[in-house]
């Protein structure tokens, strides 16, 4: 009972009052549920349940199947356990697939501490469990929450960085590798060129990515899958790789070789040609005329870039939505001065000259957070 009432006071149960659930209500062997359906050991249930609350001395009585229903609740509550019942705890939830956190500040909490997925510990706690944890708490307990939403936020800015970064900075440069190696055509894409995508283009928006701000309420997303939910999953792939990879890559290398027939080189005389030409064909002027449409496919790249990097930024939600200037819940002003950036490597040092007034007056308006200072930047 006092168990209970204190996991009613601070919200841990959230049941109406009344009896809550106890270990008459896990079954020892399955049985049928409510449509006269046999229920599956570790089958999820179809609807959750709400609230039960268990006795450390009823722990040992429990067997997988009870288990497997007693983590199925929503709210569960265990009542005065030892360091050895804390530990089943919370390997009895992580052999079932969940994410287990662990606070405590005691020595019998550091076994389990150290057993967790993350264990949290009280920096006034004992000097045993602030060892066994992986994460100390300096000021108030409230702190995991926004240390939870902090980590989802750089999670989800992560797959934004690499997803942004495959079209261009990977699948572009290796089609031109490609299509040298297996078709004999010229290299398109020259290799200080591969480095100034890698290094400058790709760099600068992917770091401004990760100041994105949150699209949605990242506490109401259930906790991902360790074994599922990768950074860079199969659709993450295919989406920076298939789709917007060849989105970028064809239209580029289309430019390129279009500018190259235009100038007297027609693809049929570089198709399989593995560098040797026809003799009507200077290869001076085939290799100058070359490194004129890498230059081509290299700019062609870089301003679909651009537009990729507002593409992806938002994985959920439009453009509009998710307004990188306007809204102050979602702006994100360091996109524009990567652009500046990405755009100033293409000019010479006297036009990069003419664009530093911009650069600082668009850093003015971040540090301001005045929106009027942002429009006269642009």
């Amino acid at each position: 009972m006092t168990a209970e009432a204190i996991a009613r006071e601070v919200g841990i149960i959230t049941a109406p009052p009344g009896p809550l659930h106890s270990i008459q209500h896990l079954d020892r062997s399955p049985t049928e549920d409510g449509l006269g359906r046999p229920i599956v050991l570790g089958e999820k249930i179809a609807a959750p349940l709400s609230s039960i609350i268990i006795g450390g001395n009823q722990l040992p009585f429990l067997n997988d199947f009870q288990w497997s229903r007693l983590c199925q609740y929503r709210e569960i509550v265990f009542a005065r356990t030892s360091p050895e019942q804390k530990l089943r705890i919370v390997r009895e939830f992580q052999s079932r697939g969940n994410v287990v956190g662990m606070t405590g500040d005691g020595i019998n909490d550091a076994p389990s501490l150290k057993a967790a997925d993350i264990g949290i510990a009280m920096s006034t706690g004992s000097d045993i469990a602030i060892e066994a944890a992986h994460v100390i708490l300096l000021d108030s307990f409230p702190a995991i929450i926004s240390a939870v939403a902090y980590g989802r936020l750089v999670f989800e800015n992560l797959k934004k960085s690499i997803v942004y970064q495959f079209p261009a900075g990977v699948f572009s440069e290796l089609m031109a590798v490609l299509v040298n190696i297996f078709l004999g055509l010229p290299l398109i894409l020259t290799r200080f060129l591969m480095i100034v995508i890698s290094t400058l283009i790709d760099c600068a928006p992917a770091i401004a990515m990760t100041f994105e701000k949150p699209e949605h309420d990242l506490l109401a997303v259930p906790p991902r899958n360790l074994k599922k939910d990768r950074i860079a999953n199969p659709k993450l792939l295919i989406h920076g790789f298939v789709y917007v990879g060849l989105l970028e890559c064809l239209p580029s290398m289309t430019m390129a070789f279009w500018y190259l027939r235009r100038v007297g080189i027609p693809f049929s005389v570089l198709f399989l040609s593995f560098g040797s030409y026809p003799p009507q064909y200077s290869a001076v002027y085939i290799s100058n005329e070359v490194k004129t449409a890498s230059s081509i496919y290299f700019v062609n790249l870089v301003i679909m870039q651009l537009f990729n990097l507002f593409a992806v930024r938002t994985r959920r939600r439009s453009f509009f939505q998710q307004d990188p200037v306007v809204k102050r819940r979602s702006r994100n002003l360091w996109l524009f001065v990567a652009m500046i950036f990405v755009l100033g490597n293409g000019m010479s040092t006297r036009r990069m000259l003419l664009i530093l007034p911009s650069i600082f007056l668009l850093l003015y308006s971040m540090v301001s957070d005045d929106t009027w200072n942002l429009t006269s930047a642009v």
